[in-house]
């Protein structure tokens, strides 16, 4: 596909950079485009890790999977945002996740391990890159704070309200569209997605909320 700078300028890693300083950097990073079907592996966990990944069209769902096969969501990805680079700035070989698209989905790879192993003099945007990425981190790794607090919840219907009137509140609007269907965020939660949803049926019965499918509405969380 043709490549689109437009999107590229949105993902934290070309923070600060022109549409020629992207076609360089690129270049430097090895960068290749693949298509991959719904539910097609982008990663797979326990493959080399070492290649990052941007989201040129689709979307982008990453799981971990325990020793029985029981599946966690981490996160559902768009276009323009990263995926894979923490683990080769933590200097693993392999991959702890599993990056599926979760519809037809245009991927931008880059060889991540070459930032690492480049002298800062060998390419003009070396530094550049290096704080966006540490940035990218650190961002993720505040999202990730937010995913233990809502798992740390004692039932299953405080752990929805905390995820929502947060959703809300990031929205500004007491109207707004999660990224999960009922499925992913009950992985996304860690709970059982009957339970999850029989609350949220009481919810919306209660006057809580509104809801159809990812759309929701807070109403009057004083009844919950």
């Amino acid at each position: 596909m043709k490549m689109d700078f437009k999107i590229l300028s949105q993902c934290p890693l070309f923070h600060g950079m022109y549409h020629t300083d992207l076609e360089q950097t690129l270049q430097f990073l090895n960068g290749k485009t693949n298509t991959y079907s719904k539910g097609n592996s982008i990663f797979l966990e326990g493959s080399s890790a070492g290649l990052v990944g941007i989201v040129l069209s689709g979307k982008v769902q990453i799981v971990r999977e325990d020793y029985y096969g029981n599946r966690s969501v981490l996160t559902v990805l768009k276009i323009g945002e990263l995926f894979g680079e923490v683990f080769p700035c933590a200097g693993l070989k392999t991959m702890p996740v599993s990056a599926i698209a979760l519809q037809t989905s245009d991927v931008l790879l880059l060889d991540c391990r070459k930032i690492f192993t480049s002298h800062s003099d060998s390419f003009g945007f070396h530094n550049q890159l290096i704080t966006n990425l540490l940035q990218e981190i650190a961002r993720k790794n505040l999202d990730l704070n937010k995913k233990i607090r809502y798992m740390s919840q004692k039932t299953t219907k405080e752990k929805v309200i905390t995820y929502l009137l947060d959703e809300a509140k990031q929205n500004n609007c007491s109207e707004f569209t999660i990224p999960y269907d009922r499925q992913a965020l009950a992985d996304y939660l860690g709970v059982e997605r009957s339970a999850m949803s029989a609350e949220i049926g009481k919810l919306k019965k209660k006057g809580v909320i509104d809801t159809k499918g990812s759309w929701f509405s807070i109403q009057n969380i004083e009844k919950a």
